[in-house]
C-alpha cells in the first residue's frame, strides 16, 4: 500500500471513530460528499444546486517507467422536484488531468466533459426505510480525442436504498452502466458494461455537522484486468443554514486500479 492509501485510510478510520462516539441525531439524506446517493426527493417545485469538485493523485510504475498523473474535476448538479417523489437531475462537468512519465509531461488537457441526465423515482418509503430508482443517460458533450468522453451516448440505472436506524443512516447502491464508444481505440481497450456497489453511514455528531463513509467497488473499465477498482471514503459536512451546506472529505484507493488519493470538497444550496 502507498504513502497516500495508508494517509487516506487513516483520516477515514479517524472520521470512523469520531461517527462512532459522538453520535446523536438521525440523517434523513444522504450528504453531497458521499459518492453513493439516497432515496431523497426535493419534493415538488424545490431546487437543489451542488457544486462538486474534486482533486485526484495517483502514481505508479509500469515496466521501470514512474507513471504520476494529477487531475480534478468541478460538477454543477442541478436537482429539480417534478413531484414530490420524483427528482430530474441534470449534471455539468468540467475535468483536467496531467501525466507524466518519469518526470516528463505526456499528456495535459482539460475541458467539458459528458453531461449526464437523471431521474430519480422514490417509489417506497415506510418505517425508515425506503427504496429509489434512479436511471439516467449521458450525452456526449466532452471531446473524446482528448480522453473527455465517450463520444456517444451511454445510459445506465441504480438501485437506491435508505434504512434510518437512530441516530444512523444507511444508503446502499447497486447499478449497471452500458457505456458506447465512437473511437475504435476505446471499444478495443474498454468493457461496455460496469456494474458497482457502494454503502454509506452517516450520522450527526454535533449540531449542524454530520460525518459520513464510504466504501465501494466497481467493475474494471480496462478490459485486459479483473482486479475491481475499490474505494473508502470519509468527510463531514456542515450545515451553514437551513439550505446551505458545506462539504469536504478524503476518498482513498483499496487497491491498484483505484486513483491513490483523492481531496472533495462542495456545497449546496436548496430553494
Amino acid at each position: 500500500m502507498s504513502k497516500v492509501q495508508g494517509l487516506s485510510l487513516f483520516l477515514v478510520f479517524v472520521f470512523s471513530l469520531f461517527t462512532i462516539h459522538f453520535s446523536m441525531t438521525t440523517i434523513s439524506h444522504a450528504k453531497d460528499i458521499l459518492i453513493t446517493n439516497d432515496t431523497g426527493t426535493q419534493g415538488k417545485g424545490k431546487l437543489l444546486i451542488e457544486v462538486n469538485s474534486e482533486f485526484t493523485y495517483d502514481k505508479e510504475t509500469v515496466e521501470g517507467v514512474k507513471i504520476k498523473e494529477t487531475g480534478g474535476e468541478v460538477a454543477t448538479i442541478l436537482s429539480y422536484g417534478i413531484i414530490d417523489n420524483v427528482d430530474i437531475i441534470l449534471g455539468l462537468p468540467y475535468q483536467w488531468t496531467k501525466t507524466k512519465e518519469d518526470g516528463i509531461t505526456t499528456s495535459d488537457v482539460d475541458g467539458i466533459s459528458d453531461m449526464s441526465l437523471e431521474v430519480k423515482w422514490k417509489f417506497y418509503e415506510k418505517d425508515g426505510l425506503s427504496f429509489a430508482v434512479k436511471p439516467g443517460i449521458t450525452l456526449p458533450t466532452g471531446d473524446e480525442n482528448k480522453g473527455l468522453g465517450n463520444g456517444k451516448a451511454s445510459y445506465g440505472i441504480f438501485l437506491i436504498t435508505t434504512k434510518e436506524i437512530e441516530p444512523w443512516a444507511f444508503h446502499l447502491n447497486l447499478g449497471y452502466t452500458h457505456n458506447e464508444y465512437k473511437l475504435q481505440e476505446d471499444k478495443d481497450a474498454n468493457r461496455k458494461g460496469i456494474w458497482q456497489i457502494s454503502l454509506a453511514a452517516e450520522t450527526e455528531v454535533v449540531k449542524d455537522l454530520t460525518a459520513v463513509a464510504n466504501i465501494g467497488v466497481e467493475r474494471n473499465s480496462d478490459k485486459t484486468s479483473n482486479t475491481h477498482p475499490a474505494f473508502i471514503l470519509g468527510g463531514l459536512s456542515y450545515s451553514v443554514t437551513e439550505n446551505f451546506d458545506v462539504n469536504v472529505g478524503v476518498k482513498g484507493g483499496l487497491n491498484k486500479p483505484e486513483t491513490d488519493l483523492t481531496f472533495l470538497a462542495g456545497i449546496a444550496l436548496r430553494f
